[in-house]
């Protein structure tokens, strides 16, 4: 079995398809249900978000697998038909697929680096794919492990700090001045969606107390209402400045609406505590003279921008650093499914030789009826012990041979010798067992078997985090 991942996103379709393409929370099962009823298809996730729609899948086949989901999102939205569609599509299997998904999960491949949205979002399709068991072994383990690999990379870069828009570069801002947002009062000169963006992002930050004035008074009213705020007449808001820790202006005026004297004498009003003054208006609507007041903080539209710019900046360079730690995990996952591929010859190997020794012990012991218990338990142990040992080494070599270009001629080889059941038999008697389920399984069944070497399996998935983290600690 393998991974696939087809989809789009902003940016390989523009919204007019995204929009076609999207499923309403509503209809996913739905979908799911539709999704897993094509041929060679076991597993599958349906993640759909404003920027994006990728349907992860389990299937038998890649090629065959890659036409049914293509199909299946054709169909989604009968008026795009898939000459429409298939342009803006990407087709990844494997190693691509998983590491496609790590990058997603981290929001490596957000419009915006380093956003959190995309990890919830990430999160509520799993679950929906969980709950209505369209998820099994496989897809349980590659979802589980990109969150890990998403909350590591937020642990140890700084991908997620700094601002990296307009609004959010001037709260950063805000804090450099004001230690503390909370209880401050943000005066708004002009209601513009920018300025209603911005004094969003204060309030979420602690800022206690919001006043209003435009040139319109019921649009003031209105903003106001909504932000619980107070109304201030325009022509009275340059005498109201005093009471403004934050001023952010934002009109349409082609000239200074505030100028130097004015904000002198709201900083002389406030005894000289500090001001800080946004202007995101263009043309400029505060005075750059405003600069030159002590305790006056003025900052326009290119201040925020190279702000953003430089925040960016860092994101890029944490961003390599967050693709270094991708490649990494993405080895270990793709070691674990390697692992895996091998995981019904084991369980059918360890089942044969069970029902065999236990045949044969059976025998042995009804004609030895007369044995004491002890005895009897003696040679049980006899047989279960040459068992494990005749075990030890074609599952050491199964295990190893899993990660080299012949690993399925091995496991044939196996299965042909012991006339074993086939891989997709063995696997749906197991089918309820999890990943960390098949993980000891592989590693009880190894060893036992190899309980005189002492060797152990472990996750191959998550060593390289436990790695890290226990470097990180130590430091």
């Amino acid at each position: 079995m393998d991974i696939i991942l087809v989809g789009l996103s902003h940016k390989t379709a523009p919204i007019e398809v995204r929009e076609k393409l999207a499923v309403p929370e509503t209809r996913l099962p739905d979908a799911l249900a539709r999704l897993l009823g094509y041929p060679g298809i076991r597993e599958g996730l349906l993640l759909s978000t404003c920027n994006r729609v990728e349907v992860y899948a389990v299937v038998d086949q890649v090629e065959a697998g890659f036409l049914c989901v293509q199909e299946f999102l054709a169909d989604t939205h009968l008026s795009l038909s898939s000459e429409q569609l298939t342009p803006h599509l990407y087709l990844f299997d494997g190693e691509r697929a998983i590491a496609h998904l790590f990058r997603v999960a981290a929001s490596l491949d957000s419009m915006i680096v380093g956003e959190p949205q995309i990890l919830g979002q990430l999160k509520d399709a799993f679950e929906v794919s969980l709950s209505h068991k369209a998820s099994g072994l496989i897809l349980n383990k590659l979802i589980q492990k990109s969150i890990s690999v998403a909350k590591l990379i937020r642990t140890e870069t700084k991908i997620a700090e700094n601002a990296v828009s307009i609004s959010s570069a001037a709260v950063e801002l805000a804090k450099m001045i004001f230690s503390d947002l909370a209880e401050k009062t943000v005066l708004l000169v002009g209601a513009g969606e920018m300025a209603q963006l911005a004094a969003r992002h204060l309030l979420t930050h602690g800022v206690g107390h919001v006043r209003i004035t435009t040139r319109d008074p019921a649009n003031a009213r209105r903003v106001a209402e909504e932000f619980h705020g107070v109304p201030v007449p325009f022509e009275e808001f340059r005498q109201d400045m005093a009471e403004a820790d934050i001023v952010l202006c934002s009109t349409g005026a082609t000239h200074y609406l505030i100028r130097k004297p004015e904000v002198e004498q709201a900083i002389r009003r406030r005894m000289n505590r500090p001001m800080f003054l946004i202007d995101i208006s263009v043309p400029r609507n505060i005075d750059p003279a405003v600069k030159d007041i002590d305790n006056a903080f003025l900052f326009d539209i290119d201040d925020l921008q190279s702000r953003v710019d430089d925040n960016k900046e860092v994101r890029g360079r944490e961003a390599v650093k967050a693709e270094g730690m991708i490649e990494e995990e993405v080895g270990g996952m793709v070691h674990w499914l390697k692992s895996l591929e091998v995981t019904p010859t084991i369980v059918s190997l360890r089942r044969q030789a069970e029902q065999i020794k236990g045949v044969e012990v059976e025998k042995a012991l009804a004609r030895l009826a007369h044995l004491p218990p002890h005895e009897r338990n003696v040679i049980e142990a006899l047989a279960a012990g040459i068992v494990n040992k005749l075990l030890h080494m074609p599952v050491v070599a199964l295990k190893a041979e899993a990660q080299s270009a012949n690993g399925a001629a091995f496991v044939e080889a196996v299965r042909r010798l012991y006339n074993l059941d086939s891989p997709d038999l063995a696997m749906k008697r197991n089918v309820g067992l999890g990943p960390q389920a098949v993980d000891s399984l592989i590693s009880s069944d190894s060893l036992r078997d190899a309980s005189d070497t002492g060797e152990a399996l472990d996750d191959p998935a998550s060593v390289s985090s436990q790695a890290r983290i226990q470097a990180k600690r130590s430091q």
